[in-house]
């Protein structure tokens, strides 16, 4: 596994419940995941390490969890050392890694999006702005905090000026995009270059604040599955919207092998990708495995194959699945690291704690390292019920600053008296 967030401490623990008992190690891993596999010294953005590693460890399976070793090649440099791994090679990444292309693939496809124009000046944002409110978008790799939405022209000239003129996030053009209205909804699908097959819906939540209020972060919480979207409204949505872009890079000659993860509006007129990512998503992927019946290595492995995934029908628990977000003093602008954690040996069997930005102190404590530092997980029969057991595991755990939503998944289970 390579990666130190929630994701990857998710894709651990779905891991381990495979029937095939495998050894897991990890690079570089946290204060968590340490607990559940072997970790290894080398960073995510390491790919000469990771693939020397990988050769000096004998791994069967390489899976990557974050989107910049991916767009970085890092499975090109497995595959050409005869290592197997899971996630698109890097000229099928740069569906996350440009959304200038990404925006352009979706068009040659078919598939419905936002009308956008791609500029590389601030001027020229402004004067492809047709109406307010309206989103800008960094071109490349952002963490997921290079999205704006402006409401009016001074919004919009200080986040064109921010991207181009201060240069944030390293980007040398954005995509202009019109504003969507409707309800979010995060699809993602494995995919093996031929076929796509959708895991369950999940909603996310990007901004820090209850309400969808302050700036965008890298998700403070997420549910699944979304209530209106069923597995068969799920595998409609992905024969719509996953296949046709798969098909689309295949015909140009880069098939794409991984996980395809489809940000969606579900508007009036039916649902428009905001975006593609690469990978699994985080925070639904805390949300979405521990509600996974079926064996997740063979999944994925067989995603490697082309073709490898003719007749996989992946099975889901019927409970609902509800994730929040835990965040350090100062996220997102900041984070603050060394507060130690306290707690966590209260939270009760059955609610999944992932780790995310953890680490270890001199005396063995497990201390805050990042600013998403944890995700808290808890399942039931209904959203309610799942919510429940969240937020009052959530609340076992302490540590200075603690950040979190009070409202994650409170639309789909409003308590009494309360409007969604």
């Amino acid at each position: 596994m390579i990666g130190g967030g929630g994701r990857e401490h998710a894709l651990i623990h779905a891991l381990a419940r495979s029937p095939r008992r495998p050894e897991l190690l990890c690079a570089p891993g946290n204060a968590g995941i340490a607990r559940d596999a072997r970790t290894l010294d080398v960073r995510a953005d390491d790919v000469e390490g990771i693939v020397r590693v990988a050769g000096d460890e004998r791994i069967d399976l390489v899976v990557i969890g974050p989107e910049a070793p991916l767009v970085a090649g890092v499975v090109d440099a497995l595959t050409d050392a005869g290592i197997r791994a899971f996630g698109p090679q890097g000229a099928a990444a740069r569906l996350e890694g440009s959304k200038a292309f990404c925006k352009e693939v979706m068009v040659a496809a078919g598939v419905p999006t936002a009308v956008y124009k791609v500029v590389q000046d601030a001027q020229a944002g402004l004067d492809a702005i047709e109406r307010y409110p309206v989103v800008i978008k960094a071109d490349g790799l952002a963490a997921g905090k290079g999205v704006s939405i402006a409401l009016d022209e001074a919004q919009a000239r200080e986040a064109l000026d921010d991207l181009l003129v201060r240069r944030r996030f390293g980007t040398t053009q954005v995509v202009v995009e019109e504003y969507l209205e409707g309800e979010e909804l995060s699809l993602l699908a494995l995919c093996d270059g031929e076929r796509a097959v959708p895991l369950a819906s999940a909603q996310d939540y990007k901004r820090i604040y209850d309400g969808d209020q302050g700036p965008n972060t890298g998700g403070m919480g997420s549910y699944s599955p979304v209530p209106a979207v069923d597995d068969a409204r799920a595998l409609e949505i992905c024969q719509a919207v996953h296949q046709p872009v798969l098909d689309e890079l295949a015909r140009r000659g880069i098939p794409f092998q991984g996980m395809l993860y489809a940000g969606l509006m579900m508007t009036a007129d039916g649902p428009r990708v905001l975006e593609f990512n690469v990978r699994f998503g985080d925070p639904e992927t805390q949300a979405l495995l521990p509600r996974l019946r079926s064996d997740l290595l063979s999944a994925l492995e067989a995603a490697t194959v082309p073709g490898g995934l003719a007749g996989l029908e992946l099975e889901w628990s019927p409970d609902m699945a509800v994730s929040v977000v835990l965040a350090s003093a100062g996220y997102p602008a900041a984070s603050s690291s060394g507060d130690v954690i306290h707690g966590l040996d209260r939270v009760p069997a059955g609610v999944h704690v992932t780790h995310a930005g953890t680490a270890l102190n001199a005396d063995g404590e497990v201390v805050t390292a990042g600013g998403r530092v944890m995700n808290v997980t808890g399942l039931g029969p209904d959203a309610a019920s799942a919510r429940e057991a969240a937020y009052a595991a959530a609340g076992m755990i302490e540590f200075d600053g603690k950040q979190m939503r009070r409202d994650i998944a409170l639309r789909v289970a409003p308590p009494a008296g309360v409007q969604p």
